[in-house]
């Protein structure tokens, strides 16, 4: 496994949660990093990308609630899930590519992805 995510667990609705990405195999500030996340019987919805050149972008549904933020010390990528609402229960993957562009939430885009860490919210 090139990507390792973790982080995820049972949180109750307006709780917060901080999911992490990293590589045993290469250096991710080289890469957009990406987070999706997957709820069984739905597509795979992008959630927060963080660019090669740091630009960051989110899902307009989050309405401000993530935060994407690199620590290329510890070669870490880092999701920050705030004020979580039982909507935001899913499997989440963090994915890496070479991509700048326009559509961060294609995944095609990605050569790489983690296994997923699973968000569980309580209401």
């Amino acid at each position: 496994v090139q990507l390792q995510a973790s982080g995820g667990g049972l949180v109750k609705a307006g709780g917060s949660l901080r999911l992490s990405c990293t590589s045993s195999r290469f250096v991710l500030r080289f890469s957009t990093i990406a987070w999706f996340r997957q709820v069984p019987g739905k597509e795979r919805e992008g959630v927060a990308y963080v660019s090669r050149d740091s630009t960051t972008g989110y899902a307009d549904f989050l309405k401000g609630r993530f935060a994407i933020s690199r620590d290329n010390a510890k070669n870490m990528v880092y999701l920050q899930l705030n004020s979580v609402e039982p909507e935001d229960t899913a499997v989440y993957y963090c994915a890496a590519g070479s991509y700048t562009g326009d559509h961060y939430f294609y995944d095609p885009h990605y050569t790489t992805w983690g296994q997923g860490t699973l968000v569980t919210v309580s209401s």
